[in-house]
Protein backbone atom coordinates (compact mmCIF):
# COMPACT_ATOMS: atom_id res chain seq x y z
CA UNK A 1 0.00 0.00 0.00
CA UNK A 2 1.65 3.51 0.06
CA UNK A 3 4.17 2.56 -2.63
CA UNK A 4 4.39 4.61 -5.81
CA UNK A 5 2.78 7.73 -4.35
CA UNK A 6 4.17 11.19 -4.94
CA UNK A 7 6.50 13.04 -2.61
CA UNK A 8 9.20 10.42 -2.16
CA UNK A 9 11.96 12.99 -1.77
CA UNK A 10 13.81 10.79 0.73
CA UNK A 11 14.44 7.96 -1.70
CA UNK A 12 15.60 10.32 -4.45
CA UNK A 13 17.85 12.36 -2.15
CA UNK A 14 19.49 9.17 -0.91
CA UNK A 15 20.04 8.02 -4.49
CA UNK A 16 21.56 11.35 -5.52
CA UNK A 17 23.51 11.84 -2.32
CA UNK A 18 21.88 15.14 -1.44
CA UNK A 19 19.60 16.50 1.28
CA UNK A 20 15.81 16.07 0.88
CA UNK A 21 15.54 19.87 0.95
CA UNK A 22 17.62 19.99 -2.24
CA UNK A 23 14.85 18.22 -4.18
CA UNK A 24 12.26 20.32 -6.01
CA UNK A 25 9.20 18.22 -5.28
CA UNK A 26 6.57 18.67 -7.98
CA UNK A 27 5.11 15.23 -7.35
CA UNK A 28 3.28 15.91 -4.08
CA UNK A 29 0.04 17.88 -4.22
CA UNK A 30 0.57 20.55 -1.60
CA UNK A 31 0.28 24.32 -1.69
CA UNK A 32 3.19 25.92 -3.60
CA UNK A 33 3.35 28.67 -0.99
CA UNK A 34 5.16 28.12 2.33
CA UNK A 35 2.99 27.58 5.43
CA UNK A 36 1.49 30.62 7.08
CA UNK A 37 4.14 32.47 9.10
CA UNK A 38 1.69 33.08 11.93
CA UNK A 39 0.83 29.39 12.09
CA UNK A 40 4.48 28.32 12.24
CA UNK A 41 5.21 30.85 14.98
CA UNK A 42 2.15 29.71 16.94
CA UNK A 43 3.24 26.07 16.75
CA UNK A 44 6.75 26.94 17.90
CA UNK A 45 5.35 29.02 20.75
CA UNK A 46 3.21 26.06 21.85
CA UNK A 47 5.83 23.34 21.35
CA UNK A 48 5.68 22.57 25.09
CA UNK A 49 2.37 20.79 24.36
CA UNK A 50 4.33 17.75 23.19
CA UNK A 51 5.26 17.07 26.83
CA UNK A 52 1.72 15.85 27.55
CA UNK A 53 -0.76 13.60 25.81
CA UNK A 54 -2.99 15.39 23.29
CA UNK A 55 -6.73 15.62 23.83
CA UNK A 56 -7.86 12.02 23.49
CA UNK A 57 -10.64 12.65 20.94
CA UNK A 58 -9.40 15.97 19.50
CA UNK A 59 -12.70 17.44 20.68
CA UNK A 60 -11.45 21.03 20.71
CA UNK A 61 -10.31 20.69 17.10
CA UNK A 62 -13.71 19.28 16.13
CA UNK A 63 -15.55 22.12 17.87
CA UNK A 64 -13.31 24.74 16.24
CA UNK A 65 -13.80 23.21 12.79
CA UNK A 66 -17.58 22.95 13.23
CA UNK A 67 -17.84 26.53 14.47
CA UNK A 68 -15.75 27.84 11.59
CA UNK A 69 -18.00 26.24 8.98
CA UNK A 70 -21.27 26.51 10.92
CA UNK A 71 -22.03 22.81 11.03
CA UNK A 72 -23.13 20.50 13.85
CA UNK A 73 -20.09 19.28 15.80
CA UNK A 74 -21.80 15.89 16.24
CA UNK A 75 -21.47 15.44 12.48
CA UNK A 76 -17.66 15.79 12.54
CA UNK A 77 -14.72 13.68 13.67
CA UNK A 78 -11.02 14.49 13.39
CA UNK A 79 -8.36 12.06 12.28
CA UNK A 80 -4.72 11.49 11.46
CA UNK A 81 -5.24 12.73 7.92
CA UNK A 82 -8.08 11.59 5.67
CA UNK A 83 -6.27 8.28 5.06
CA UNK A 84 -7.34 7.07 8.47
CA UNK A 85 -11.00 7.44 7.51
CA UNK A 86 -10.54 5.99 4.03
CA UNK A 87 -9.03 2.85 5.53
CA UNK A 88 -11.94 2.52 7.98
CA UNK A 89 -14.77 3.14 5.50
CA UNK A 90 -15.34 -0.45 4.25
CA UNK A 91 -15.58 -1.73 7.82
CA UNK A 92 -17.54 1.14 9.32
CA UNK A 93 -20.11 1.17 6.50
CA UNK A 94 -20.09 -2.64 6.18
CA UNK A 95 -19.54 -2.22 2.46
CA UNK A 96 -20.53 -5.20 0.34
CA UNK A 97 -19.37 -3.87 -3.03
CA UNK A 98 -17.80 -0.52 -3.85
CA UNK A 99 -17.55 1.57 -6.99
CA UNK A 100 -14.57 3.85 -7.56
CA UNK A 101 -14.73 6.68 -10.07
CA UNK A 102 -11.35 6.57 -11.79
CA UNK A 103 -8.64 7.04 -12.68
CA UNK A 104 -8.07 8.27 -9.16
CA UNK A 105 -6.16 8.04 -5.90
CA UNK A 106 -5.22 4.43 -5.11
CA UNK A 107 -6.14 4.71 -1.43
CA UNK A 108 -9.81 3.86 -2.01
CA UNK A 109 -8.93 0.53 -3.66
CA UNK A 110 -6.29 -0.08 -1.00
CA UNK A 111 -8.95 0.30 1.70
CA UNK A 112 -11.23 -2.20 -0.04
CA UNK A 113 -8.38 -4.67 -0.47
CA UNK A 114 -7.44 -4.28 3.18
CA UNK A 115 -10.89 -5.53 4.21
CA UNK A 116 -11.44 -7.99 1.34
CA UNK A 117 -14.27 -5.91 -0.07
CA UNK A 118 -14.90 -6.32 -3.82
CA UNK A 119 -14.93 -3.18 -5.92
CA UNK A 120 -15.29 -2.01 -9.50
CA UNK A 121 -13.86 0.98 -11.32
CA UNK A 122 -15.84 3.25 -13.57
CA UNK A 123 -13.23 4.97 -15.71
CA UNK A 124 -13.75 8.40 -17.20
CA UNK A 125 -12.68 8.86 -20.81
CA UNK A 126 -9.50 10.53 -22.02
CA UNK A 127 -11.37 11.81 -25.08
CA UNK A 128 -13.63 13.81 -22.73
CA UNK A 129 -10.64 15.14 -20.73
CA UNK A 130 -11.63 12.66 -18.00
CA UNK A 131 -14.78 14.60 -17.14
CA UNK A 132 -17.36 12.18 -15.62
CA UNK A 133 -20.56 11.35 -17.47
CA UNK A 134 -23.28 11.63 -14.83
CA UNK A 135 -25.83 9.54 -16.71
CA UNK A 136 -23.37 6.67 -17.07
CA UNK A 137 -22.42 6.93 -13.42
CA UNK A 138 -26.07 6.78 -12.33
CA UNK A 139 -26.53 3.55 -14.30
CA UNK A 140 -23.35 1.89 -12.99
CA UNK A 141 -24.07 2.56 -9.32
CA UNK A 142 -27.09 0.28 -9.08
CA UNK A 143 -25.40 -2.82 -7.58
CA UNK A 144 -22.88 -0.96 -5.39
CA UNK A 145 -23.54 0.22 -1.84
CA UNK A 146 -20.52 2.54 -1.51
CA UNK A 147 -19.18 4.97 -4.12
CA UNK A 148 -15.83 6.78 -3.88
CA UNK A 149 -15.57 10.13 -5.69
CA UNK A 150 -12.56 12.43 -5.43
CA UNK A 151 -13.67 15.98 -6.21
CA UNK A 152 -11.66 17.67 -7.61
CA UNK A 153 -10.12 14.45 -8.77
CA UNK A 154 -6.53 13.34 -8.34
CA UNK A 155 -4.74 13.02 -10.78
CA UNK A 156 -7.02 14.38 -13.53
CA UNK A 157 -7.87 17.73 -11.92
CA UNK A 158 -11.51 17.50 -13.03
CA UNK A 159 -14.29 19.02 -10.93
CA UNK A 160 -17.83 17.68 -10.68
CA UNK A 161 -20.54 20.29 -10.20
CA UNK A 162 -22.46 20.26 -6.94
CA UNK A 163 -25.76 19.93 -8.81
CA UNK A 164 -24.53 16.74 -10.49
CA UNK A 165 -23.38 15.26 -7.20
CA UNK A 166 -26.72 16.08 -5.60
CA UNK A 167 -28.49 14.40 -8.48
CA UNK A 168 -26.45 11.23 -7.92
CA UNK A 169 -27.17 11.17 -4.22
CA UNK A 170 -30.91 11.68 -4.70
CA UNK A 171 -31.11 8.99 -7.39
CA UNK A 172 -29.45 6.39 -5.14
CA UNK A 173 -30.62 7.14 -1.57
CA UNK A 174 -29.53 3.72 -0.26
CA UNK A 175 -25.94 4.10 -1.49
CA UNK A 176 -23.20 5.73 0.55
CA UNK A 177 -21.30 8.42 -1.37
CA UNK A 178 -17.81 9.11 -0.07
CA UNK A 179 -16.80 12.46 -1.55
CA UNK A 180 -13.16 13.32 -1.01
CA UNK A 181 -12.84 17.12 -1.06
CA UNK A 182 -9.16 17.22 -0.12
CA UNK A 183 -8.36 19.45 -3.12
CA UNK A 184 -11.52 21.55 -3.14
CA UNK A 185 -9.99 24.45 -1.14
CA UNK A 186 -7.77 25.13 -4.19
CA UNK A 187 -10.89 25.95 -6.20
CA UNK A 188 -12.45 29.40 -6.16
CA UNK A 189 -15.69 29.62 -4.11
CA UNK A 190 -15.02 26.19 -2.60
CA UNK A 191 -17.45 26.54 0.31
CA UNK A 192 -20.34 27.02 -2.12
CA UNK A 193 -19.19 23.98 -4.12
CA UNK A 194 -18.70 21.73 -1.10
CA UNK A 195 -21.18 19.01 -0.20
CA UNK A 196 -20.60 19.06 3.56
CA UNK A 197 -23.71 21.20 4.16
CA UNK A 198 -25.86 19.31 1.67
CA UNK A 199 -27.82 17.48 4.37
CA UNK A 200 -27.98 14.21 2.43
CA UNK A 201 -28.16 11.22 4.82
CA UNK A 202 -26.06 9.08 2.45
CA UNK A 203 -23.10 11.48 1.98
CA UNK A 204 -19.72 11.39 3.73
CA UNK A 205 -17.23 14.20 3.11
CA UNK A 206 -13.47 13.96 3.56
CA UNK A 207 -11.78 17.27 4.34
CA UNK A 208 -8.02 17.83 4.49
CA UNK A 209 -6.07 20.77 5.91
CA UNK A 210 -2.74 19.20 5.04
CA UNK A 211 -2.65 20.19 1.38
CA UNK A 212 -4.12 23.69 1.25
CA UNK A 213 -2.11 24.93 4.26
CA UNK A 214 1.01 22.94 3.32
CA UNK A 215 1.28 21.04 6.58
CA UNK A 216 1.11 17.39 5.40
CA UNK A 217 3.55 16.31 8.10
CA UNK A 218 1.01 17.22 10.78
CA UNK A 219 -1.64 14.85 9.34
CA UNK A 220 -4.95 16.67 9.81
CA UNK A 221 -8.20 15.38 8.33
CA UNK A 222 -11.91 15.57 9.10
CA UNK A 223 -14.89 13.39 8.27
CA UNK A 224 -18.24 15.15 7.95
CA UNK A 225 -21.37 12.98 7.84
CA UNK A 226 -24.79 12.59 9.49
CA UNK A 227 -24.63 11.80 13.20
CA UNK A 228 -25.71 8.16 12.76
CA UNK A 229 -22.93 7.61 10.23
CA UNK A 230 -20.35 9.30 12.45
CA UNK A 231 -21.24 6.90 15.27
CA UNK A 232 -20.35 3.96 13.01
CA UNK A 233 -16.78 5.26 12.80
CA UNK A 234 -16.14 5.80 16.50
CA UNK A 235 -15.27 2.13 17.24
CA UNK A 236 -12.49 2.38 14.66
CA UNK A 237 -10.86 5.54 16.04
CA UNK A 238 -7.70 5.10 18.05
CA UNK A 239 -7.32 7.29 21.16
CA UNK A 240 -4.99 10.28 20.72
CA UNK A 241 -5.16 9.87 16.94
CA UNK A 242 -4.55 13.61 16.33
CA UNK A 243 -1.22 14.75 17.76
CA UNK A 244 -0.74 17.85 19.89
CA UNK A 245 0.85 19.98 17.17
CA UNK A 246 -1.91 19.09 14.71
CA UNK A 247 -4.56 20.12 17.24
CA UNK A 248 -2.64 23.34 17.86
CA UNK A 249 -2.63 24.06 14.12
CA UNK A 250 -6.39 23.53 13.86
CA UNK A 251 -6.96 25.87 16.77
CA UNK A 252 -4.94 28.60 15.06
CA UNK A 253 -6.37 28.18 11.56
CA UNK A 254 -9.99 28.06 12.67
CA UNK A 255 -9.66 31.19 14.82
CA UNK A 256 -7.49 33.31 12.50
CA UNK A 257 -9.97 33.13 9.65
CA UNK A 258 -9.03 36.41 7.98
CA UNK A 259 -5.40 35.35 7.71
CA UNK A 260 -6.28 31.84 6.57
CA UNK A 261 -8.82 33.05 4.00
CA UNK A 262 -6.36 35.60 2.59
CA UNK A 263 -3.77 32.82 2.28
CA UNK A 264 -6.24 30.63 0.39
CA UNK A 265 -7.24 33.50 -1.91
CA UNK A 266 -3.58 34.19 -2.67
CA UNK A 267 -3.04 30.50 -3.42
CA UNK A 268 -6.02 30.30 -5.77
CA UNK A 269 -4.89 33.36 -7.73
CA UNK A 270 -1.35 31.99 -8.01
CA UNK A 271 -2.59 28.63 -9.28
CA UNK A 272 -4.97 30.19 -11.79
CA UNK A 273 -2.06 32.14 -13.27
CA UNK A 274 0.26 29.14 -13.25
CA UNK A 275 -2.25 26.81 -14.92
CA UNK A 276 -2.67 29.44 -17.63
CA UNK A 277 1.10 29.80 -18.01
CA UNK A 278 1.66 26.04 -18.30
CA UNK A 279 -1.17 25.65 -20.83
CA UNK A 280 0.32 28.38 -22.99
CA UNK A 281 3.89 27.10 -22.59
CA UNK A 282 2.99 23.64 -23.90
CA UNK A 283 0.22 24.62 -26.32
CA UNK A 284 2.28 24.19 -29.50
CA UNK A 285 4.81 21.67 -28.19
CA UNK A 286 4.85 18.31 -29.94
CA UNK A 287 5.06 15.24 -27.75
CA UNK A 288 2.99 16.33 -24.77
CA UNK A 289 -0.65 17.21 -24.03
CA UNK A 290 -1.86 18.95 -20.87
CA UNK A 291 -5.39 18.28 -19.66
CA UNK A 292 -7.57 21.03 -18.16
CA UNK A 293 -7.36 21.22 -14.37
CA UNK A 294 -9.24 23.03 -11.62
CA UNK A 295 -6.75 22.47 -8.85
CA UNK A 296 -3.07 22.56 -7.81
CA UNK A 297 -1.77 19.98 -10.28
CA UNK A 298 -1.92 19.24 -13.99
CA UNK A 299 -2.16 15.85 -15.71
CA UNK A 300 -0.22 15.46 -18.97
CA UNK A 301 0.25 12.74 -21.57
CA UNK A 302 3.43 12.11 -23.51
CA UNK A 303 3.45 10.69 -27.01
CA UNK A 304 4.70 7.21 -27.81
CA UNK A 305 8.32 8.32 -28.29
CA UNK A 306 8.86 8.77 -24.56
CA UNK A 307 7.51 7.17 -21.42
CA UNK A 308 6.82 8.77 -18.09
CA UNK A 309 9.65 6.74 -16.59
CA UNK A 310 12.19 8.16 -19.04
CA UNK A 311 11.12 11.76 -18.45
CA UNK A 312 10.89 11.34 -14.68
CA UNK A 313 14.39 9.86 -14.52
CA UNK A 314 15.76 12.67 -16.69
CA UNK A 315 14.28 15.31 -14.37
CA UNK A 316 15.29 13.40 -11.24
CA UNK A 317 18.92 13.68 -12.30
CA UNK A 318 18.42 17.45 -11.98
CA UNK A 319 16.83 16.99 -8.55
CA UNK A 320 13.30 17.58 -9.81
CA UNK A 321 10.55 15.16 -8.85
CA UNK A 322 7.30 14.86 -10.83
CA UNK A 323 4.67 12.12 -10.59
CA UNK A 324 4.89 9.09 -12.82
CA UNK A 325 1.22 8.16 -13.26
CA UNK A 326 1.75 4.76 -14.86
CA UNK A 327 0.53 3.00 -11.70
CA UNK A 328 -2.82 4.81 -11.66
CA UNK A 329 -5.49 2.32 -12.73
CA UNK A 330 -6.90 3.60 -16.02
CA UNK A 331 -3.79 5.50 -17.10
CA UNK A 332 -0.71 4.27 -18.93
CA UNK A 333 3.07 4.57 -18.94
CA UNK A 334 2.74 7.85 -20.88
CA UNK A 335 1.03 9.92 -18.18
CA UNK A 336 2.66 12.34 -15.74
CA UNK A 337 1.31 14.74 -13.14
CA UNK A 338 2.91 18.08 -12.34
CA UNK A 339 2.17 19.76 -9.02
CA UNK A 340 2.40 23.47 -9.68
CA UNK A 341 4.87 25.68 -7.85
CA UNK A 342 5.84 29.33 -8.12
CA UNK A 343 6.37 31.09 -11.45
CA UNK A 344 10.16 30.66 -11.57
CA UNK A 345 10.04 26.95 -10.78
CA UNK A 346 7.22 26.23 -13.24
CA UNK A 347 9.04 28.13 -15.98
CA UNK A 348 12.23 26.22 -15.26
CA UNK A 349 10.41 22.89 -15.39
CA UNK A 350 8.60 23.78 -18.64
CA UNK A 351 11.90 24.75 -20.26
CA UNK A 352 13.56 21.51 -19.19
CA UNK A 353 10.70 19.35 -20.46
CA UNK A 354 10.42 21.22 -23.77
CA UNK A 355 14.18 21.07 -24.37
CA UNK A 356 14.20 17.36 -23.59
CA UNK A 357 11.30 16.65 -25.94
CA UNK A 358 13.02 18.61 -28.72
CA UNK A 359 16.20 16.61 -28.21
CA UNK A 360 14.53 13.27 -28.90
Amino acid sequence: MLNGHGGNIYELSQRLGCAPSDIIDMSSNVNPLPPLTGLVEFIIKNIHAIAALPQVDARSAVLAFAARYNINAEHVIAGNGTTQFICAIPQALETKKALILGPTYAGYADACNMHNVPYDYLMTEESLDFQPNIDVLIEQISDHDTVFICNPNNPTGTLMLKADLERLCRFHPDTHFVIDESYLPFVNDSERLSMFKSGFPNVLILNSMSKIFRIPGLRIGFLIAPGQTIEKFRPFLLPWNVNSMAQTAVDYLMKHTDEADAFIDKTILLLENQRKYMAEAFEDVDGIKLFPSKTSFVLAKLDENITANILCNHLAADRILIRNCSNFRGLSEYFIRISLKTTDINRMLADKIINFLHSI
